[in-house]
């Protein structure tokens, strides 16, 4: 059997593959579906210093290649999900990540202080590029505050420090640039794409907020693109994310220079996609002679060297 173990910085995975930030709850919900157990790793929904209620409705639609969300990060706060939700994810023997989003670094430092006290988790990611709630990309668009946010939670944590970011830039590698000055351990690539959709019958935006986030598979080229760059821009671990549906999508990221995946948009139309995006990988490393899955990350041959 090939090896699929997988290393983020310190973070230790038995697989490349993970569930994306907002598309799988607090696992509870497709725990009916999917064995956890044998996910690389849980990336679950956002967590803030405050409960949120989030947008108003509608706030999801679907596009011709996959969805526009404007959910505003609703979630029930920090304190609840202590005492609510991360005792049934502490049950599963997989790595924790836990996604924090905030209004100021104060506010990102404060969760990633108070997460840190917990037992259960194995990292922090920083929601940092979120284009659904007011002021959400200010921490992804400027590498000097990318650089401070970062290094704040750094400060306020032993565990390994994920950076998510966002690909509404002119230049992402900057960003990939000052979030590693910061002292990330790994980046995730990519959040949602800024996009709208109009209902021509009453000539008014499909979701309340007017804008939302593209994902799916309209967003993989962009996304892989975005992952080949910073790869080749830093030293540490990327995560890829945009569009992946299956296990031939995750190869892509995985060919182009990220060192994990994770599953999102895919999930809402097939809850084991995750698992399916696993078993594919497995095969595709015993069908070419690849005995570990680190060999692939990287690995893409360019006649142009750009």
């Amino acid at each position: 059997m090939a090896s699929l173990t997988t290393r983020l910085g310190p973070l230790r995975l038995k697989n490349p593959v993970l569930t994306a930030s907002g598309t799988f709850g607090y696992g509870q919900e497709l725990e009916p579906l999917v064995d956890l157990s044998r996910l690389g790793g849980v990336v679950c929904k956002t967590v803030t210093r405050h409960p949120r209620a989030g947008n108003a409705p509608p706030r999801t639609c679907e596009t011709a290649a996959g969805m526009l969300n404007a959910i505003g990060l609703q979630n029930v706060g920090i304190e609840r999900f202590v005492d609510e939700k991360l005792p049934y994810l502490r049950r599963f023997d997989v790595p924790l990540i836990v996604n924090v989003a905030g209004e100021s670094v104060e506010d990102f430092a404060f969760l990633t202080r108070a997460l840190s006290a917990e037992s259960g988790i194995a990292a922090i990611e920083l929601n940092i590029s979120c284009p659904n709630v007011a002021h959400g990309l200010d921490f992804a668009t400027d590498p000097t505050l990318t650089e401070e946010v970062v290094a704040h939670a750094r400060a306020a944590t032993h565990l390994p420090i994920i950076a998510k970011l966002s690909p509404n830039v002119t230049d992402i590698t900057l960003i990939a640039r000052a979030a590693e000055a910061g002292g990330a351990h790994a980046l995730s690539l990519v959040n949602t794409f800024v996009g709208m959709a109009v209902d021509v019958r009453t000539r008014r935006p499909r979701l309340s907020n007017t804008t939302g986030g593209l994902s799916g598979p309209a967003i993989k080229p962009l996304a892989l693109r975005a992952v080949y760059r910073c790869a080749r821009a830093v030293q540490i671990p990327i995560i890829g994310i945009g569009g992946i549906m299956n296990a031939q999508d995750a190869l892509e990221f995985l060919i182009a220079g990220a060192n994990a995946v994770q599953i999102g948009t895919a999930t809402f139309v097939q809850p084991r996609a995750a698992l399916d995006v696993i078993s594919g990988i497995e095969d595709y490393l015993e069908a070419n002679s690849i005995g570990d899955v680190t060999q692939l990350v990287g690995s893409l041959v360019t006649d142009s060297g750009k």
